[in-house]
């Protein structure tokens, strides 16, 4: 695989005013303006192999909406380097914007009040497709999305889900060979987060696409990346996989029980997390989950057990808290 974005000590900052409350604070701030400098983004270097499905995770304010912003062009760094395709992005050559795409769950691209089909068509002029390329990809999306009763419908009668399906078609009419996804599933059900997530799937096995994800949703970074980078406050803490993030970060197994009986009191086991009648899980020290697996088997009825990890946000808090420390 080639490497198709490089970065390296990529830096975001801005200088911001700042003042006290009250009238007479306004009236200083006007002869003597005070600013500070904050820093979005520091020296965060990665590379990317053509192909990947990356998840690019942190908390609000930690810098991923501005390094995207950054790999696609939007705003131009205040230091560092990156390569995109081997373009240099903010410098927005034609050919670069042609290759990749930008989805924000908060940000519209269709026009409100005309129907979806003609902001797609519009798509098709930007991009300059042939009617015969326009007609292939826009039939692949209908088919993988499901839009077909959706084409002739003005963009303010559709539900946000909707919307959001035909906001990623209309990113990917022009086949980008990037997609940036900024929270793709906001605000989203249940239901239509795991389509567009199986989307976003299928869509990189056909096509070969590379994927930089970020993403509140932990269900889409353990469904899609198998790759995470975490960044806090504008800094790099974690780049590798999913599973050696969960290995390094997680001292605990979570063990999920399902009893004959009720039991009263479970605590000799390990740190009981929830117990409602035969039910019970407990968390229990990583070094200590054999000896008090065969304890629990030796000891009580046991119907089913299950051992596993922490939820992948909570390892994620212990990833930030660690950070922040």
């Amino acid at each position: 695989m080639s490497t198709v974005i490089e970065i390296d000590r990529l830096s975001k900052s801005y200088v911001v005013p700042v003042r006290g409350a009250g009238v007479r604070a306004s009236i200083v701030s006007l002869v003597k303006r005070k600013t500070r400098t904050v820093e979005a983004v520091k020296e965060i270097s990665l590379s990317v192999e053509a192909g990947e499905v990356v998840g690019f995770l942190g908390p609000n304010g930690a810098g991923k909406t501005t390094t995207l912003k950054m790999l696609s062009g939007l705003l131009h760094p205040t230091g560092g380097t990156a390569s995109v395709l081997g373009f240099e992005p903010w410098k927005r050559n034609n050919d670069f914007l042609r290759q990749i795409t930008l989805v924000m769950g908060q940000r519209n691209q269709l026009i409100w009040d005309i129907p979806v089909i003609d902001s797609f068509d519009r798509n098709r002029v930007i991009y300059r497709l042939t009617r015969e390329e326009y007609r292939e990809r826009l039939d692949e999306l209908v088919e993988l999305l499901e839009l077909g009763e959706l084409l002739s419908k003005p963009v303010r009668n559709l539900s946000l889900g909707e919307r959001m399906k035909c906001e990623v078609a209309a990113a990917l009419l022009h086949h980008p060979r990037i997609l940036f996804l900024d929270e793709p599933t906001l605000g989203l059900d249940v239901s239509m987060q795991r389509r567009l997530r199986t989307f976003v799937e299928q869509y990189n096995k056909r096509t070969g696409a590379t994927v930089l994800l970020t993403s509140h949703y932990m269900a889409d970074v353990e469904a899609l990346c198998p790759r995470v980078v975490v960044i806090h406050h504008g800094e790099l803490l974690f780049d590798g996989k999913l599973a050696d993030l969960v290995r390094k970060f997680s001292a605990q197994k979570t063990l999920v029980l399902e009893l004959e009986e009720s039991q009263e009191d479970l605590s000799r086991f390990g740190q009981v997390v929830s117990q409602e009648g035969s039910r019970a899980t407990l968390r229990v020290p990583k070094q200590d989950t054999a000896e008090v697996t065969a304890r629990i088997l030796r000891e009580l009825k046991v119907q089913d057990l299950n051992v596993a990890d922490p939820p992948i946000d909570e390892i994620i808090d212990q990833v930030f808290s660690r950070g922040m420390a």
